[in-house]
């Protein structure tokens, strides 16, 4: 039915054709470089876009003892008014040392688990683009971490103290300073272990979700594509790509299925990560399981499993659509292939 509807669309003589589990292209050293700033370049333009959510949802996770009154505009209003209009932006920089990695190493960790795992799935398999995009994240995860649970602590400051936090009697956040949280996390919460606190639910949050992610993703692009190419789609060089609204549509759907399915994982994460920046938090630290307990014992699921969860439709929704919009439009820039092939004839 969508082949009969997609040639209805365009010329007689043309059709689409959908590769059977390919990389999209050659995967050599220059593709692999233009993939990684592609996928970084994405990451950082698409994290910054939504800081300000990104900010007050872990805010919230976290539940914060400054801001866990309010709600998602409430709690805006509240950081602008307590922090000043920059404080929204908390921890950005930290994340844009982390983002370009992370997303770099995603995107091209794809691109060549699509290659290596090619050859064992069946033509056009469902489960093809769902297992490389679950490896994809797993590998970016574990990759820069420490990086991300820097970040969460500069985010989850309040107020323009220097130190926020002991531990022992030692400072373990120095506001900004990127190196010497990673020191005293390092130095006196257990060495590795410290660095990577909150990394099983990480892993357990990132296959679904990355995996969901690049499945639907791609699942949404080729259904717009096959089935409404004049609308969605633009012809180049033999094949049709996803225009820019179709970009933000397929991501944005992405987006937030992914995240419905796999938040309550990115609480547990994030609240593991800021258990030692407070005596009442220390005990949410010693394992996924014992943390979603607790949550769920002391907050229920609206507000202890899924708490931030209305702030993070609002925000995976732009974040994953302008992510993927940023990363298919600057890979069609520099040369590399998007779109479905157009099969004359």
């Amino acid at each position: 039915m969508l082949k009969q509807d997609s040639q209805k669309l365009l010329p007689r003589d043309q059709s689409l054709k959908m590769p059977p589990n390919p990389p999209s292209d050659a995967y050599t050293l220059e593709n692999i470089a233009k993939s990684l700033i592609c996928g970084g370049t994405a990451g950082m333009v698409s994290k910054t876009f939504v800081a300000p959510l990104d900010r007050i949802k872990i805010l919230l996770q976290g539940q914060n003892p400054h801001y866990k009154s309010y709600g998602i505009f409430t709690g805006l209003v509240q950081v602008i008014r307590k922090e000043g209009f920059l404080g929204l932006y908390k921890g950005n920089g930290a994340q844009m040392v982390r983002v370009f990695p992370y997303a770099a190493v995603q995107f091209v960790s794809y691109e060549g688990y699509k290659r290596l795992l090619g050859p064992f799935f069946k033509e056009n398999s469902q489960a093809f683009n769902l297992i490389a995009g679950g490896l994809a994240g797993v590998t970016s995860v574990v990759a820069t971490y420490p990086l991300d649970l820097v970040r969460a602590r500069i985010t989850f400051a309040v107020g323009p103290t220097a130190t926020v936090g002991t531990f022992g009697g030692v400072s373990i956040f120095q506001r900004s300073q990127i190196v010497s949280t990673l020191t005293s996390v390092f130095r006196n919460e257990g060495g590795i272990q410290g660095l990577y606190r909150g990394l099983t639910p990480a892993l357990a949050f990132i296959i679904p979700y990355a995996g969901l992610n690049f499945y639907m993703f791609e699942k949404v692009k080729y259904l717009l594509l096959i089935t409404y190419p004049k609308l969605f789609g633009n012809e180049k060089d033999g094949q049709i790509m996803l225009t820019v609204p179709g970009k933000l549509v397929s991501g944005g759907l992405a987006g937030s299925i992914s995240q419905s399915v796999a938040y309550p994982l990115d609480v547990a994460r994030r609240r593991m990560q800021l258990s030692f920046m407070s005596e009442e938090t220390k005990k949410l630290g010693k394992g996924v399981f014992q943390t979603l307990y607790i949550t769920y014992r002391d907050h229920g699921i609206v507000k202890g499993l899924y708490r931030g969860m209305t702030i993070n439709y609002i925000r995976a929704t732009p974040l994953i659509a302008v992510n993927f919009a940023t990363y298919e439009t600057l890979k069609q820039l520099v040369g590399l292939r998007t779109g479905i092939s157009i099969k004359t004839g």
